[in-house]
């Protein structure tokens, strides 16, 4: 009989644990045990956290500030957990992202995650790509400072940009009322716009992936180096970690899209743990969601 494979625990694609909840996080992790609950139907389970179980934890946030100041990777590394990191750097618009820390704050984050705990184990996630009109019949973007957070991640070692177009849902409308609309761009503007940021990785050794674009990429020549993103692939994390994980998509993301991630475990949740960034463009559940409600 095969030894049962260790999972993989994502923290998490419901909210910023990094940036607000490593607490609460640790206490659990100390604990052995989470409790998650299920953002449809709003059963609980509880998981089971031990590094007995769980080979690797893939962390996302946009401000790893807390994270790296108290040292909890180093803390859970000495614990038996590996770790992987999706680091979402978009520019420096505070509009968009209001409460996330400066731009130099954040590239400043992204070299001491590769420095700490290895470039082959962080990603860069420049996303979502947004257009948008405030108004005055400008179409502005988001993609002003793409070089710059570029040319800082060829730096520290960067291997892959994982980006998406934005998705438009009605929270988002209601959330930005008057103050601006989301555009999307043609096929041909979205064609251009990926083939110059291809074009700015290349010579810094960094390989550009769409997440859940599966038509923009049959529009691109197949040559172009442009493919599927992965932002949790138990290939690349054996790579880096070594070990045997399961090579099965999840079920759980959007794979008609062209989700490419593997299986894992999510925890965290949108209603307990609302994100305090309150980006225009979220699709989870920032907190500025609650007062517009309320």
């Amino acid at each position: 009989m095969k030894p049962e494979l260790k999972q993989i625990l994502s923290v998490s694609r419901r909210t910023d644990i990094p940036a607000f909840y490593m607490p609460w996080f640790m206490d659990r992790v100390s604990r052995g045990a989470i409790e998650v609950v299920n953002p449809f139907n709003q059963q609980v389970r509880t998981v089971d956290v031990s590094p007995e179980r769980f080979h690797t934890m893939v962390f996302w946030s946009k401000n790893f500030g807390p994270f790296l100041e108290h040292r909890y990777g180093e803390t859970l590394q000495a614990m038996g957990y590996h770790l992987f990191f999706n680091f979402t750097v978009n520019s420096r618009s505070r509009m968009l992202e209001p409460a996330v820390p400066d731009l130099d704050e954040r590239i400043d984050q992204l070299r001491q995650l590769c420095s700490r705990f290895d470039a082959a184990s962080v990603q860069w996630r420049f996303d979502p790509i947004c257009h948008y009109d405030r108004g005055d019949g400008g179409i502005r973007d988001n993609l002003q400072d793409f070089q710059i957070i570029a040319a800082a991640a060829g730096k520290c070692g960067i291997e892959i940009c994982i980006s998406s177009f934005m998705d438009h849902y009605r929270k988002i409308a209601r959330r930005t009322g008057r103050r601006l609309t989301f555009l999307t761009p043609s096929m041909v503007e979205k064609e251009k716009i990926v083939d110059d940021m291809a074009a700015t990785l290349s010579p810094l050794g960094i390989r550009l992936a769409l997440c859940c674009e599966n038509e923009v990429l049959e529009a691109l020549p197949q040559d172009c180096g442009i493919g599927p993103a992965a932002c949790i692939s138990a290939k690349r994390i054996m790579a880096v970690h070594g070990g045997s994980l399961s090579l099965l998509k999840d079920s759980g993301q959007r794979k008609t899209a062209g989700c490419q991630c593997t299986v894992s475990v999510d925890i965290g949740s949108y209603s307990l743990h609302p994100c305090h960034h309150n980006c225009l463009f979220c699709y989870a559940s920032p907190a500025c969601d609650r007062r517009t409600v309320s």
